[in-house]
C-alpha cells in the first residue's frame, strides 16, 4: 500500500502560535509556500475553506502556475454554488493545471460559520443536499450527453459539460464522524478523513466506514489522517518546543483560519471526538499529543505528533498498519516545518514502506 503526503498553504502565514506578518493575501508566499511542499517531496496541499478567507480555487490556480507537479486538494463546501457551475469550475481548474486538482468536500460542522454565506439547512439536511450535489458532479464530469435532475435541493433539465477533467473524473475526499457523515460518504469518496486520535478510535472509525460501506453495497475508500507533527533533534528538545507552542496558542490575535468559537460545546462530532480524547489524558500512544487540540477547542485538525523524526515516522507507520494510506501534515510554523518535514519525516517513512515491500517481493520469489 502506497503513501501520499498533504501539506496545507494558505495566502499568508502564521498560525495558532505564530502571529501573521504578511498580508491576508500575498501572492509572493503564496508561491513560496506551495514550492517548498513542493521540494519537500509532498504529493498534495489542502487549501482550506472559510466564509472570510480568499476562494480557494483561484489560491490553486495561483500556486499551480508556480509549481509542476504538487496537486491541490481544494476544500469546498456544497450549497453555495449550483453543483453544474461547480462541476465546470473544477473541471476548468483541472484542466488548466494539467490534472492536478482534487476536492475536499466539506458539508459544514458548524451552523454558524454556514449561516455567513447563507446557509440555514440543518446538519442533517446538509448531508442530504452533499449526497444530491456530489451525484451531480460526478454526472457531469462523465456525461457525454444532456441529463435532467429533479431532486429535493437541485433541478435543473438538460444539462452537459463540454469541459471535462483530465483523466475523466476528479478524486473527491471527505470527512465526517457522524453516521450521517458516514452514509453520505462511503457513496461519493473515494479518500475519507479523520482528524489525528488515538491509535484505538481510529480503528474503531476505520471499522465504522468500512460497515457503511459494506452495507451500502460498495468498496470502502482509502484513509486519511491528520496530524501536526512537532520534530526536534531529540525527544527532550522535541517536547520543549511542543510545550513552548502550546504557550502561544490562544495568544495570537491575528486573524486565524481555523477558528472553533464554541470551543468548550462544538457541534461538529469530529471536535467533540478530539476533546474527548484529550480529556483521558494529553499523551496516547507512542508519540500523540492530545494538548494543542485542547488548548485550541479542536478547532480543525489540532493533535500532535511530538518526537524526533524517528519517532514520529514509526507513529504515522502505526496508522499505516491500520489502513491509513494518506497523511496530511502540518506544523504550527508552516513554511518552516513544511521544510522540515521533507528533510527527514517523510523520506523516512517512505523508506520503511519501500523497505516492507521489497521484504514481500523476496518472501514471495
Amino acid at each position: 500500500m502506497s503513501v501520499d503526503f498533504i501539506g496545507l498553504i494558505a495566502t499568508q502565514d502564521g498560525s495558532e502560535s505564530t502571529p501573521a506578518s504578511t498580508a491576508l493575501i500575498d501572492p509572493g508566499y503564496t508561491a513560496r509556500i506551495a514550492r517548498a511542499h513542493e521540494d519537500s517531496g509532498f504529493d498534495q496541499v489542502l487549501i482550506g475553506y472559510s466564509s472570510a478567507y480568499p476562494d480557494g480555487a483561484q489560491v490553486a490556480a495561483h500556486a499551480a502556475a508556480h509549481t509542476e507537479r504538487l496537486t491541490y486538494l481544494v476544500a469546498h463546501r456544497p450549497g453555495f454554488v449550483a453543483p453544474t457551475l461547480a462541476a465546470r469550475t473544477f473541471a476548468t481548474l483541472d484542466r488548466f493545471t494539467g490534472g492536478r486538482v482534487t476536492l475536499n468536500i466539506i458539508t459544514g460542522g458548524h451552523d454558524g460559520e454556514q449561516r455567513r454565506d447563507g446557509d440555514y439547512l440543518s446538519k442533517d439536511e446538509r448531508y442530504a443536499r452533499t449526497d444530491e450535489y456530489l451525484s451531480v458532479l460526478r454526472q457531469a464530469w462523465t456525461s457525454l450527453e444532456p441529463f435532467s435532475f429533479d431532486g429535493r435541493f437541485y433541478r435543473f433539465e438538460d444539462f452537459v459539460s463540454q469541459v471535462k477533467p483530465v483523466s475523466g473524473t476528479i478524486p473527491l475526499y471527505f470527512s465526517g464522524s457522524s453516521p450521517a457523515a458516514y452514509a453520505t460518504g462511503v457513496k461519493h469518496a473515494d479518500v475519507y478523513m479523520f482528524w489525528g486520535e488515538p491509535l484505538a478510535q481510529i480503528a474503531e472509525q476505520i471499522a465504522s466506514v468500512r460497515a457503511a460501506a459494506a452495507a451500502a453495497g460498495r468498496a470502502a475508500p482509502r484513509f486519511s489522517v491528520s496530524f501536526r507533527p512537532i520534530l526536534a533533534a531529540t525527544e527532550e528538545l522535541a517536547w520543549k518546543r511542543a510545550h513552548d507552542i502550546l504557550g502561544r496558542i490562544g495568544s495570537v490575535s491575528s486573524p486565524k483560519f481555523f477558528r472553533n468559537r464554541d470551543r468548550d460545546n462544538p457541534a461538529n462530532v469530529g471536535s467533540q471526538r478530539l476533546l474527548a480524547a484529550a480529556a483521558e489524558g494529553d499523551r496516547h500512544d507512542r508519540a500523540l499529543w492530545t494538548a494543542t487540540a485542547k488548548a485550541s477547542g479542536a478547532a480543525g485538525n489540532s493533535t500532535a505528533l511530538v518526537g524526533t523524526p524517528e519517532t514520529v515516522a514509526q507513529a504515522l507507520l502505526d496508522y499505516y498498519d491500520l489502513g491509513v494510506s494518506t497523511f496530511l501534515i502540518r506544523g504550527y510554523d508552516p513554511l518552516d516545518d513544511a521544510i522540515d518535514y521533507g528533510r527527514e519525516l517523510i523520506p523516512a517513512v517512505r523508506a520503511e514502506i519501500s523497505r516492507r515491500e521489497a521484504g514481500q517481493l523476496a518472501t514471495v520469489a
